[in-house]
Order: C-alpha cells, then sequence, then structure tokens
C-alpha cells in the first residue's frame, strides 16, 4: 500500500484506483509520497476529501483521463525539448484545438483535478495560497478571481475570515456552470457572484484580493493581462499570481525560462513582489528542475508598485 488507508483513507483509495489505470506509475507514485512530509500527507487528505465531493464516486473515470493527460503533456514535452518553445502561440490556436472541443476540454479537466493531488508542484501551491497568501490578507477583503476552474481556490477563500465578498469571472459560460456545480458539491457557506466577463473588455471594480492562478500562461498578451489585474487591485490589495513556467501543455501560449525572468516580466507591469515560492515538478529538486528546464511553478505576491 503506497497510502496508508487508516491514516489517509480518501488519498489511498484514490491513489489505488489510478494506479489500476495507470501500473507504470507505481515509482512516481511511491516516490512521491516517500518525500512527502506528515504536514503534507494531512493537507492531501483534506484536499482529497474535497476531491471525492466534485467526482461523485467516479474516481476510475477521472483516473483515466488523468492518465490520458499525462500523454497529452508528454507530446507536448516532446515538441518543446526538440523546439525551445511551446507549440502554440496563439490563443486562437488553443481555441481552435482545445476549448472549442466539449469532450476534450471535459476530459483534460478531469486529469487536472487529480493532478491536484497527485503532483506535488500542485499541492504546495495550494498550501502557500492558504498559509501565506489568505492568512496574510486584510481584514475585510473583497476578493475576485479571474479563471477560478474547479473552484478549489475560491472554496478556501470563502472559508477565510479574512474575505467580506467572493467574486469570480470567467469567459465561458460553461466555466461557470461547472464552477457553481463545483461549489455546490463542495458544500460552500456563502456563493460567490460568478459572472461572465472579459478582463480586456474594460472591466470595472476595486478589489483587496485577486487571485489569477495558472491563467497568465495562457495569455497571448501576458502584459496587457497584468496591467488590468493592476487596475483592478486596490491601494491595500495583494495579488496572487500562479505560473509555472517551462511547462508545455495542450495549451500553454506565454513561457519564461527562469523564475527571475518572470518575476522582472511582473514587476515591469507596476507591480511589486512582496512574496514568493518556487515549486518544482513532483520528485525533482528545484536545483536539477532550473538546471534541465523542467516544470517550475513560480507563485508572487504582489502589491502596487
Amino acid at each position: 500500500m503506497i497510502v496508508e488507508q487508516e491514516k489517509y483513507p480518501n488519498l489511498a483509495h484514490f491513489a489505488a484506483v489510478q494506479l489500476s489505470v495507470s501500473p507504470g506509475q507505481e515509482r512516481f507514485f511511491k516516490k512521491r509520497f516517500d518525500l512527502a512530509s506528515d504536514a503534507e500527507m494531512e493537507s492531501l487528505e483534506v484536499l482529497a476529501d474535497c476531491v471525492k465531493k466534485l467526482i461523485e464516486d467516479d474516481a476510475e473515470t477521472y483516473a483515466r483521463d488523468y492518465e490520458w493527460v499525462c500523454q497529452e503533456q508528454l507530446a507536448e514535452e516532446l515538441y518543446f525539448r526538440r523546439n525551445g518553445k511551446y507549440r502554440l502561440s496563439s490563443f486562437q490556436e488553443a481555441y481552435d484545438q482545445v476549448y472549442s472541443n466539449e469532450a476534450y476540454m471535459s476530459r483534460y479537466m478531469n486529469g487536472l483535478l487529480f493532478s491536484q493531488l497527485w503532483w506535488s508542484n500542485h499541492a504546495n501551491v495550494m498550501n502557500y495560497y492558504i498559509d501565506t497568501f489568505l492568512a496574510n490578507l486584510p481584514d475585510q477583503a473583497d476578493h475576485l478571481e479571474i479563471g477560478p476552474g474547479h473552484g478549489l481556490f475560491l472554496f478556501l477563500a470563502g472559508k477565510s475570515d479574512k474575505i467580506k465578498s467572493l467574486t469570480g469571472w470567467d469567459i465561458s459560460p460553461a466555466s461557470i456552470d461547472a464552477t457553481t456545480h463545483a461549489l455546490k458539491a463542495l458544500g460552500t457557506n456563502v456563493m460567490p457572484n460568478l459572472t461572465l466577463v472579459d478582463m480586456f473588455d474594460n472591466p470595472t471594480g476595486s478589489f483587496d484580493s485577486i487571485v489569477f492562478s495558472e491563467v497568465l500562461e495562457h495569455m497571448e498578451t501576458p502584459g496587457e493581462a497584468l496591467n488590468v489585474l493592476r487596475s483592478l487591485l486596490s491601494d491595500r490589495g495583494q495579488l496572487f499570481i500562479n505560473m509555472p513556467i517551462n511547462s508545455p501543455a495542450p495549451d500553454h501560449i506565454f513561457n519564461k525560462d527562469k523564475p527571475e525572468d518572470l518575476r522582472a516580466f511582473v514587476e515591469d507591469h507596476g507591480l511589486k513582489v512582496i512574496s514568493e515560492a518556487f515549486f518544482p515538478a513532483t520528485n525533482q529538486t528545484l536545483e536539477k528542475a532550473l538546471r534541465k528546464k523542467m516544470s517550475v511553478n513560480c507563485v508572487f505576491i504582489c502589491e502596487k508598485a
């Protein structure tokens, strides 16, 4: 048993299902959980309980979709290694090949949900979000997340006693519906105001807390996105940016080679980084990931410069 059933029943169940679908990943899983601390395992069990509420007893489907996502990522990785750049360069390409394909998007989102459990960089980002970002927000914060996806970050924000109001923006009605469904399944006490908003269509508002997690890498004009985020940030506000670098995926467009390059890009757009963390791909050290140009999640907590 790779995960202790008695201590972590939900996580152990999902790991067993995943390995029944993906037996070739046993070595990866064993190392991943051998390296995890007790505190990380406990937080993963809490996350696994959330995932259990979201997937409605359909773990095998999500496990198969995770395996499929890994194969899709491998194809993108090969292109990245051979060409030194991501395969896509425009949002239109991503829309045509990924976002407009409902069946593809369903499998993609399912697989990425399980990656929250299996990839340590994803789990570490979430813990940093809870322990460093949410914990240090100003009281009575008006909170916005752009591109809330599965709704996990919005759900956690709703549990924080720092947050006064919750808002989520997305450009897709299907995404809004999916986030709404997820939050209801998670049992959130307060449903956020989920609205169809294009961030490039001159949105208005002032927010003390903004989350932009794994969105910037999908942007054809990432600098413009940062300018919009800055315009929405209140004078006391804090912005949480999470972007993986050197992380080829079927819908990734924007990349920077090094964390310091991404930090400089962020600060060049009127933002000041007040806290940062870098989480390498699962089972890798940060030094090795940077040397070999492997995926690293770069997290910046910013305020207006």
